[in-house]
């Protein structure tokens, strides 16, 4: 069988494998001398993610839309395609919805073909504005079914709602994980998020843009202390199915990571307050009991330590823009 204990010699598909966190998946499983096969509609996802990957012989990139069939012969798939930064997913939110519904159903479909294990990347999201700090897997949420960030939110519940059906109907091996507010190098520097955010403004010398009063809080995880998570799941007995948060448990206000970017930045930006979105989150932080258990895994990575790498990232890119 394959993915007994480790990653090498098994051929691995990777969906949204262009994108932030998959482009960093990819890498990993290079690392570890499986064969990757990389799938993108590059929607969101960036060929210059993987541009370093491309020489790799075990490494083959695919443009597919996962709204549509795909029919290749691999040994386990990581499901990680969607718009996850709410200017990407609102953009098209139907399509949003499409990707995590039909792209879920796809890809289900195929592991059931193939009788292989799937992962899917879930999110906090699914917690919407939580009434229960922090938020523990039990939870169910406090979401709004039809507001502006509903195509994300709900979608990615539905596709949960598919990966147990077909976990329970058909004994195909899931992993399912939420996955908390992620950074690091290769985000975009326009997808809205607040780290990137952030940071390219205040690089750029531009007034910093806090939406609400900034005392909203966030729990931000650095992406390979992610990636550790991700491939250690999927390598679990077939029990443990999930869901498992993964993310880092160390709370910040919106203001504090603010004067945390401007202060590495060394930049004079200044702070300006917007109103906050429709259903933006008051807090968000995850419960890693089960991820410490299962996985025995705990993030390792500071935020201090992981901005600096992701400033440092974009500070090169805005050179070579």
């Amino acid at each position: 069988m394959p993915l007994e204990r480790n990653y090498a010699d098994n051929r691995i598909l990777v969906t949204g494998g262009a994108g932030f966190i998959g482009s960093h998946l990819c890498e990993r499983l290079l690392a570890e001398r499986a064969e990757v096969i990389c799938v993108d509609n590059y929607f969101t996802g960036s060929r210059r993610n993987i541009a370093h990957l491309l020489s790799n012989p075990l490494f083959e990139a695919m443009r597919h839309d996962v709204t549509f069939p795909l029919y290749v012969e691999v040994d386990a798939i990581f499901n990680l395609a969607c718009p996850a930064s709410p200017v990407h997913y609102q953009r098209d939110p139907v399509q949003t919805t499409k990707t995590s519904v039909h792209g879920a159903i796809n890809m289900l479909g195929l592991a059931k073909r193939l009788g292989i294990r799937i992962f899917q990347a879930s999110t906090s999201e699914v917690y919407g504005d939580p009434l229960v700090h922090p938020q523990p897997e039990e939870y169910w949420g406090n979401v709004n079914p039809i507001g502006i960030r509903s195509c994300y939110d709900e979608g990615k519940r539905c596709a949960e709602t598919l990966f147990f059906d077909y976990w329970r109907q058909h004994q195909l091996p899931i992993k399912v994980a939420r996955i908390f507010n992620t950074y690091g190098p290769r985000m975009q520097p326009n997808d809205g998020r607040v780290v990137s955010s952030f940071i390219v403004q205040a690089l750029k010398g531009d007034d910093i843009t806090v939406f609400g009063d900034g005392g909203q809080s966030r729990s931000f995880c650095y992406v390979d202390d992610l990636v550790e998570a991700i491939t250690r799941l999927m390598l679990t007995e077939n029990a443990c199915t999930g869901p498992i948060n993964l993310g880092n448990n160390s709370e910040f206000t919106i203001v504090e990571l603010a004067e945390k970017v401007i202060s590495f930045t060394k930049s004079r930006s200044k702070l300006i307050f917007k109103p906050l979105p429709q259903d933006d989150p008051r807090q968000r932080q995850p419960d890693l009991s089960k991820a410490n258990a299962l996985l025995d895994w705990q993030p390792k990575v500071a935020l201090d330590d992981g901005l600096k790498e992701t400033i440092a990232y974009f500070k090169h890119s805005l050179e070579l823009a």
